[in-house]
């Protein structure tokens, strides 16, 4: 077998392996997926300022990339295997064989592993791939005779028989023999295909049809495989409950959205975010199912008496609807990791109180279904705000991407510290006992929100006419609110914005202002203050340790 063909033969093995695992951990469930295990733990072994740059670079597509990265490499690996089994099958098979081993590795040490059984994706993935990988490099090549074995028999017997008719007057060495034993050796030559030695004096031919149809075949097994590991992946069951899922009306209903809280500008930010809009940041590579018949919310801990909550339970108790902003830690100034929503939900406070807090607790340490941990201060989920165990968000059932079945939402804190998607513990706790997930990867242990402002209109680089324009955009301050927004020119005067209305203290609030626009180049500047009196500072900071800050400033060209 040439190269190329070892290298094909190793790639549709390798689709083979992790088809079949995905198969079968569509049974065992997403997670153990040898691919998604790798892609976890590489996650979170990535250092923090890594991360930041991912996050920053490719926003909510940055799961994909390091998942296609990973396919790449997986991809490169199985093709070297297959170049390998062509000289040695067993040094294929030792190949895919290692390749099983760190994935066994990677799905074992998972923060959510389940024992033995998790790795059985990883394994018959491994074996189905040598067996594939087996089967192509035999396929394409057929077990033929000896060349000069084949050639001299057919000789001899042509001699024998000259010599018997002719009672030996033309031997096999004569002149009329040796014509003719040459012209069987060129029909014996042009008639074999061009072949390569294997043990003993076997001959093996490299067949080019039989390895091009055995990998269509290979192709059409890791197909099927993958796209029925993905729907028994419990995805469709997934969705089905949560079609099936009817929302009670909020025992507390959120105030009426102001009319002026839209200004109305094209390219401006809503005031509510539309939901296939809102910016998702995740660890999980692949999003948990969580089945919400099924689901159960642990509270335990430092408290008088551990609670178990599930779905039907918190839909009993009476909802809040509030609307709230969001915003991520790995936000930079002029960011899009940020959005406002309604939500509708049960306080995190009402039920906590059943469990009943002790007096020296003062860290709410939540874990989701995937195993994210995220630590959030007791004190402010319980100073009267809208902390919200959430289940709907703008009028509908939490989608998967956002949390579902629940997911927490607390003004005032970043997300990392606060925003758990499919949450399902809730250990009470201290900030000196424990640690959640981004704190010991060098993020601050309490991420209140900073005072931010974001220009939306224009955007950097536009070219605008010269003349009466519109500088537009949002500022948030959650849970103290925005009380002044300014902007400025070429870092002329600051000037005053104009302030849409908003419900309350929790939302971003949208702000506009009319600038006489000059021929050439311009800077832009904005800057918000908060009902406290707390001026945005002009100090820039990256998102790390605990949020960014910084004016943001863009460049725009009037002509």
């Amino acid at each position: 077998m040439p190269a190329w063909a070892g290298a094909l033969a190793g790639l549709v093995s390798g689709g083979v392996a992790l088809g079949i695992a995905q198969l079968v951990a569509g049974f065992v469930g997403p997670e153990t997926f040898p691919v998604v295990a790798v892609g976890d733990a590489t996650v979170d072994l990535t250092p923090a300022p890594v991360k930041d740059w991912a996050i920053r670079t490719f926003g909510e597509n940055d799961k994909a990339v390091l998942l296609g990265g990973v396919l790449v490499v997986l991809a490169g690996i199985a093709a070297l295997i297959g170049v390998l089994a062509r000289r040695r099958l067993a040094y294929g098979v030792a190949g895919l064989a290692a390749f099983g081993a760190v994935g066994v590795f990677a799905v074992l040490t998972r923060p959510d592993a389940g024992g033995i059984l998790d790795t059985l994706p990883t394994l018959a993935g491994a074996a189905a791939g040598a067996w594939a990988l087996s089967w192509l490099v035999r396929r394409a090549a057929g077990v033929r005779g000896s060349r000069t074995t084949a050639a001299s028999s057919r000789t001899g017997e042509h001699s024998s028989q000259t010599t018997a008719s002719e009672g030996g007057g033309a031997g096999p060495d004569g002149p009329d023999g040796a014509a003719e034993r040459d012209r069987l050796v060129e029909l014996d030559r042009r008639a074999e295909r061009p072949a390569v030695m294997r043990s003993g004096a076997d001959l093996r031919a490299f067949d080019r049809r039989r390895l091009l149809t055995g990998v269509a075949g290979g192709v059409v097994v890791a197909g099927a495989a993958t796209v029925l590991g993905r729907q028994f992946g419990g995805r469709q069951a997934v969705d089905t409950a949560r079609a099936g899922v009817a929302l009670p009306r909020p025992a507390t209903p959120a105030k009426p959205i102001p009319t002026g809280a839209n200004l109305g500008i094209n390219g401006l930010s809503p005031f509510i975010t539309p939901n296939q809009d809102f910016y998702e940041v995740h660890t999980a590579l692949v999003l948990p199912q969580v089945d919400p018949r099924e689901w159960k919310l642990r509270i335990h801990g430092l408290v008088d008496r551990p609670v178990e909550i599930t779905y039907a339970d918190l839909l009993r108790m009476p909802l809040t609807e509030a609307d709230v902003t969001l915003t991520c830690v790995s936000n930079e100034v002029g960011g899009g990791l940020v959005g406002n929503a309604r939500w509708l939900g049960v306080r995190m406070a009402d039920v906590l109180r059943q469990a009943g807090l002790r007096a020296d607790a003062d860290m709410l340490l939540s874990t989701s279904a995937d195993g994210f941990t995220c630590g959030t201060p007791a004190d402010v989920v319980m100073d009267g705000r809208d902390a919200l165990f959430a289940v709907a968000m703008n009028g509908e059932v939490l989608s998967v991407n956002h949390g579902f079945p629940v997911r927490q939402v607390v003004p005032g804190l970043y997300g990392y510290v606060s925003a758990t998607k499919w949450v399902v513990d809730i250990k009470v706790t201290r900030f000196d006992r424990d640690e959640a997930y981004w704190t010991p990867r060098g993020w601050s242990a309490k991420g209140p929100i900073k005072v931010q402002s974001r220009i939306d209109v224009p955007k950097s680089g536009d070219s605008l006419k010269a003349g009466r324009t519109t500088i537009a955009g949002v500022a948030w301050a959650q849970h103290t609110g925005i009380d002044a927004v300014e902007v400025r020119v070429d870092r002329g005067e600051w000037r005053q914005a104009r302030l849409a209305e908003v419900p309350g203290p929790d939302t971003w609030r949208q702000w506009s202002i009319d600038w006489d626009a000059t021929a050439g180049e311009h800077m832009l500047q904005v800057r918000a203050t908060d009902a406290a009196g707390r001026t945005q500072t002009e100090q820039e900071a990256p998102p790390a340790p605990d949020g960014a800050t910084g004016w943001h400033t863009l460049t725009v060209r009037v002509a």
